[in-house]
Order: structure tokens, then sequence, then C-alpha cells
């Protein structure tokens, strides 16, 4: 019955820093957009998107190097190490 004594404060001092936390996200506007991150990712950035002008601005994409292939790997299989 004693650890009330410690335990009804510990958690009001809990309490009040979630609210102050829910308080500062809001004041500094970290709930603005929920939707558009999730959105964001279905869609490509892909220059065929983009107007001609625009994509001779844009710098060209760095090419990724393929790793060599093991000649005793399948095609459908990752190769082994």
């Amino acid at each position: 019955m004693t650890i009330l004594y410690l335990l009804i404060p510990l958690s009001l001092i809990l309490l009040g820093l979630a609210v102050w936390a829910f308080f500062w996200a809001v004041k500094n506007d970290q709930f603005d957009d929920l939707e558009g991150p999730a959105h964001r990712i279905l869609f490509d950035e892909d220059d065929n998107d983009l107007p001609p002008e625009q994509r001779r601005q844009r710098p060209p994409a760095k090419q990724k190097t393929a790793a060599p292939k093991d000649k005793n790997a399948p095609d459908d299989q990752e190769p082994r190490p």
C-alpha cells in the first residue's frame, strides 16, 4: 500500500511529460502533413514525368555497376557466397 505513495506521483509526472510532449509537437508543426509521406512513396520521380526543359536541367543519374555473376548459380536464385 505504501508503494502507491511513490507510484501515483510518478504516474502524474509521466502524464505531465506526455502532455507537454504532445503540445510541443503540435506547436512545432509535427502534425501538419500526415498523408503526404505515405503517398510520396507510391510515386517515382522519373525523368519521363518531367517536361523536356526540366529534364535537360537535371544532372544525369549515376549508374550502378552490377556485381559479377557466378557461373554456377541458376538465374532464378541469388548468387552463393
